[in-house]
């Protein structure tokens, strides 16, 4: 992920970030270039580059325009994403006394980098940037590599990752770092007591599964990760209409983001006691699939009758919660690309948060500013609990009214988190819409830069 950042080059091309509020005094500064700059219309806007031609007829110098003001939430990291793009092929070097972070100008050009290449040859990007001065490279090194995992996992077709699959990609980051893996699979998920796994994935051709990795110090504070694994979703006997199952590859980014998680996690060696919980199955169409009305047993005890087959998400997290919470860890965070309320309330790209603890919520979005890596927090409005409370179970997955339904859909998996355990629901898009400068189209990594630094922030020092 990082090959178009390198070590220093003498002969790198000088990279001069510039706002509009400077561009006259550069101007004056160098006389020489004000009818290049003029000539070619370059007024410093986000992303805007301008190429100053040398005496002998290379090119001595980049101007890269950052824009009025640095974006609110995300200040100038896709604008210098942008800037990577728009440059020919070479070797820049960052030249500035302005005030821009360089790890935020690494990352955006490092994320600009990404391709999807497992079935097609793709063209690699040709503009090199030395890494800049004062950077924490592993810092950004880590993030690159954790987005470039979740983004391919979720790229991958479902006929490519299935929940094998996605346990063989678990499998990978274990090997890698050490860690412990346990699959649970098919009819065992019944022996070791996952009956709401089971239930969901036991129609598709490949077996359901659970995903169990374990990685550090059994002494340390626990910190358990659960990701939502659908690997396809096709609404089971609810079927979904086909303009919406044409992107249900991505309905396993919870799983992607909770691996992507989990290496930075250990790349930084941070002092806890890691599990990672996905409960991985495909949701498919066939005779023993669930049906409306069913009542299916969860981990926990409680039941629930099955109101919508295409409300499965939920109900494969209950089982993974419940045993999550069975240790007691000192926090618990899922992540699932949940509900479509979710959506029509933020949007694609603004993850909406929950929590049961107002310190680790305020925590987590202080680093989410910091990280340019927003989050929306949502409340767990406890009146609406009565809309999943259940006619003939204890829950229902299909909240009665079409309302809130992102704050209902968190009540029920409330239902399976022990109330003393810190717990952080965060409900996901994990897909870019449109291509745009280092977010193109497909995959994306939502929330997880601003999960490992609040992580960073309470562990680092235990």
């Amino acid at each position: 992920m990082t090959a178009t950042l390198c070590d220093p080059e003498p002969d790198a091309v000088p990279l001069e970030p510039l706002r509009p509020t400077g561009l006259d005094a550069w101007r004056t500064a160098h006389p020489q270039h004000a009818a290049w700059l003029e000539a070619t219309g370059f007024a410093a806007k986000t992303g805007e580059t301008c190429l100053l031609p040398g005496a002998s007829g290379g090119l001595a110098r980049v101007l890269a325009g950052l824009g009025d003001d640095p974006d609110p939430v995300h200040g100038d990291l896709w604008g210098w994403a942008g800037i990577a793009q728009a440059l020919p092929g070479g070797i820049y070097a960052l030249e500035t006394a302005a005030a821009v972070d360089p790890a935020r100008v690494a990352l955006g050009w490092g994320l600009a980098d990404y391709r999807f290449g497992r079935f097609r040859i793709v063209t690699p990007p040709t503009a090199r940037l030395c890494w800049p001065a004062g950077c924490d490279r592993a810092a950004v090194t880590r993030a690159l590599d954790a987005t470039t995992l979740v983004r391919d996992l979720i790229n991958r077709p479902a006929g490519d990752l299935g929940p094998a699959r996605l346990a063989e990609a678990a499998a990978g980051l274990a090997d890698s770092f050490g860690a412990a893996l346990r699959v649970v699979v098919g009819d065992d998920l019944l022996t070791e007591d996952y009956p709401a796994i089971h239930a969901v994935g036991r129609a598709a051709a490949e077996a359901p599964r659970l995903i169990d990795l374990s990685w550090g110090d059994p002494g340390a504070p626990r910190l358990t990760l659960v990701g939502k694994g659908v690997c396809f979703d096709t609404g089971g006997l609810g079927l979904k209409p086909a303009e919406f199952m044409k992107t249900m590859k991505k309905d396993m980014g919870g799983a992607a983001h909770v691996l992507g998680l989990a290496r930075m996690i250990m790349d930084a060696g941070l002092p806890v006691r890691l599990r990672v919980l996905i409960p991985a199955v495909e949701n498919s169409v066939a005779g023993n699939a669930i049906r409306p009305l069913d009542v299916i047993r969860t981990r926990s005890g409680k039941t629930v009758e099955i109101g919508h087959t295409d409300a499965e998400g939920r109900v494969i997290l209950a089982d993974a919660l419940t045993e999550a919470c069975r240790e007691s860890p000192d926090l618990l965070i899922d992540c699932a690309t949940l509900t479509g309320a979710a959506r029509v309330a933020l949007g694609t790209d603004l993850p909406a948060l929950f929590s049961n603890d107002d310190a680790v919520a305020g925590a987590l979005l202080d680093a989410a500013a910091a990280a340019a890596d927003p989050l929306w927090r949502l409340p767990l409005w406890l009146p609406y609990r009565r809309q999943i409370e259940g006619k003939t179970a204890d829950l229902t997955n299909d909240a009665e009214s079409r309302h809130g339904g992102a704050l209902t859909a968190a009540l029920f998996l409330r239902e399976f988190v022990t109330p003393e355990v810190p717990w952080i629901h965060v409900d996901m898009m994990a897909w870019n819409t449109t291509s745009r400068p280092g977010r193109p189209e497909g995959g994306e990594a939502q929330g997880m830069r601003a999960l490992f630094g609040m992580l960073s922030a309470r562990y680092e020092a235990c």
